[in-house]
């Protein structure tokens, strides 16, 4: 084998290895927002379950401490920014700031 023939093989795969990045990168933001709003669901319904025995609104740290929320779970979302509970009569709900880490944003996930 030459040099030349090694650094062909080396730029194709360099080639295939970038193809591939640029097919999964979506893929990966497309679970980050999914496992976000599945943490998101089980955050609130533990926020409900507080607040049907406390009347002021909690915060994850407060679910947490109550021992309502298993601190194994994940307490921040995919972008590891913590997560917004809000409470008005109809219950708790949880926003996260999403990819951008500002909220208030369109792509904030509820």
């Amino acid at each position: 084998m030459t040099l030349i023939e090694i650094m062909i093989v080396m730029v194709i795969m360099a080639l295939v290895a970038s193809v591939a990045a640029f097919a999964i990168m979506p893929q990966v933001k497309k679970s980050k927002i999914k496992q976000t709003m599945s943490d998101s669901k089980a955050i609130s319904a533990a926020a409900e379950m507080y607040l049907a025995e406390h009347k002021d609104c909690p915060t994850v740290g407060k679910l947490v401490e109550e021992k309502i929320l298993d601190k194994k779970k994940k307490t921040k979302d995919a972008w590891d920014n913590d997560y917004t509970i809000e409470c008005d009569d109809d219950g708790a709900t949880v926003k996260s700031a999403g990819p951008d880490g500002q909220m208030g944003t369109e792509d904030d996930i509820l």
